[in-house]
């Protein structure tokens, strides 16, 4: 028995390995977030002040220390420039799915809590923001550990006065250094539900005991109140008015999505458990409490952030992992599910099909990038096969069919990276382009070209190339796709 479970753990750190940090420097930084968070960590490594974010040495109050401080102590520690942010992020990640299989294990048994465990540690949306050195994962993981902690309290409520864990203070505030008020919101709403439960609603003033505030406000005041010191009212009027009110309610911040936004996100973002949702309605929800708690959990998050006028994709990450604990649990007592894990099997088919649409998509939505060329149909028939697989293996059992699912989709995954990210750094990203640059980069300026080109470049130039309407140079980074033009010539020379 015990050498079965090394073998299985060795085979666990090896999928996490080749999921979440194999090729971690096959693509440079992408998108407007990236860079900008990235050369702000360096500034706070460079600079020794670990207070005030500083991007292009202003201070800069969108989002609270956390990822920062995460990026700078690896820089510190000699990562280079592209992992530097990246790494902590997958590291946490990772970190998370170990805990949350062992208080899952605790909780629901070691089945239920090895499904959930795959099904979270497989998803496309799960996986995907792993890879990206931005605040939404240290969001879900911090308010997901507060959260997950209270599983148990939640299970004795009615049988005992144990007090609810310190451990849910601590993390909650760590999730307000990870992503402001949104993760108190995010646990607030989470607990509403709760009222409802007669056992419950008495003790839930139990959850602000002097203790859980004390490693509440312990973990998440000192930096607030030091950043207030050391810049006075603009970081309440630019942290807290402009990027909590106004990005919930005001148009302003140009992330503008429709209410239903999330459906196909969420659904996305599951996949290629998507259908696993199947097995909710068949759960035992209203004689559990805990199961309540996690369906509220993830209602109430897809509820809250579809309220907001701005929306963008990573904000949905907080309600995959009580959507993963139902999975499992649901699972764990379903009888051979085998229409669920084929079609979750055959949903890997779009994973070729993502991979030839997510290098334009990345770098101009999907609209732009559909309908995909170049996918490879050998990938989507040796998927089928697998799903084929994957039905014979239903017949001998769940667990055996769901670890082969999450193997064909850990594969899958790691085929997109090999086959996708190169191209995705050359559309998305600006590292190959300022390897152009680099020779030449005295005499090239920046002229009109899209945000994320701006950011990454001043990123990989550390500021050396100025706007060109500032300063005129030879040479112009241009168009979109950008380009190197020569100043009164057609073309790159």
């Amino acid at each position: 028995m015990r050498q079965k479970t090394v073998s299985a753990w060795l085979a666990a750190m090896a999928v996490l390995y080749g999921l979440y940090f194999w090729g971690m420097s096959r693509r440079g930084l992408v998108g407007p977030d990236e860079p900008r968070y990235a050369a702000i960590a360096r500034e706070m490594a460079v600079s020794g002040d670990w207070v005030t974010p500083r991007l292009d040495g202003e201070p800069w109050f969108e989002k609270p220390a956390l990822l920062y401080w995460m990026g700078a102590a690896a820089a510190r520690l000699g990562f280079d420039d592209d992992r530097a942010t990246r790494l902590p992020v997958a590291l946490l990640s990772v970190g998370f799915l170990i805990y949350f299989y062992l208080a899952l294990a605790s909780s629901f048994g070691r089945n239920a809590a090895v499904l959930a465990t795959m099904i979270l540690g497989t998803s496309v949306g799960w996986v995907a923001f792993s890879h990206a050195g931005i605040f939404d994962v240290p969001l879900a993981v911090t308010v997901s550990v507060a959260l997950i902690s209270l599983l148990p309290w939640i299970e004795q409520a009615e049988r005992s006065e144990r007090p609810p864990p310190l451990i849910f203070g601590g993390f909650l505030g760590l999730s307000v250094l990870a992503k402001g008020l949104v993760g108190p919101a995010v646990a607030a709403l989470a607990l509403l539900p709760l009222l409802a439960e007669a056992g419950l609603r008495n003790r839930l003033l139990s959850l602000v005991r002097p203790g859980i505030l004390l490693a509440f406000a312990a973990v998440s005041l000192p930096w607030y109140a030091l950043c207030y010191f050391q810049n006075g009212a603009v970081f309440v009027e630019d942290f807290i008015w402009k990027h909590h009110v106004v990005r919930f309610v005001s148009s302003e911040l140009q992330h503008v999505q429709p209410a239903w936004y999330f459906v196909p996100v969420l659904l996305g973002a599951l996949l290629p458990w998507t259908p696993l949702l199947g097995v909710l309605p068949r759960l035992a929800i209203g004689s559990d409490a805990r199961l309540r708690f996690l369906a509220g959990w993830a209602a109430t998050t897809f509820l809250f952030f579809s309220l907001s006028v701005n929306k963008l994709p990573a904000y949905i990450l907080p309600a995959l992992p009580p959507l993963a604990v139902l999975m499992g649990v649901g699972l764990a007592k379903a009888r051979r599910p085998v229409i669920l894990l084929t079609s979750a099997a055959l949903l890997l088919m779009l994973v070729p099909i993502g991979a030839a649409l997510a290098p334009e998509a990345m770098s101009h939505g999907l609209r732009r990038a559909w309908p995909p060329s170049n996918v490879s149909w050998v990938w989507v028939a040796a998927v089928l096969l697998a799903a084929a697989g994957v039905a014979i293996a239903a017949a001998r059992g769940t667990t055996a069919a769901t670890t082969a699912v999450a193997a064909v989709a850990a594969v899958s995954l790691v085929l997109l990276k090999i086959a996708a990210v190169p191209e995705i750094d050359r559309q998305a990203g600006t590292r190959p382009l300022w390897q152009q640059i680099k020779p030449r980069h005295e005499a090239t300026c920046l002229g009109d070209v899209r945000r994320h080109v701006v950011y990454g470049l001043r990123y990989y130039s550390m500021g050396r190339l100025p706007d060109c309407s500032a300063e005129s140079r030879p040479f112009r980074v241009e168009s979109d796709p950008p380009r190197i033009v020569h100043v009164g010539t057609a073309s790159a020379p």
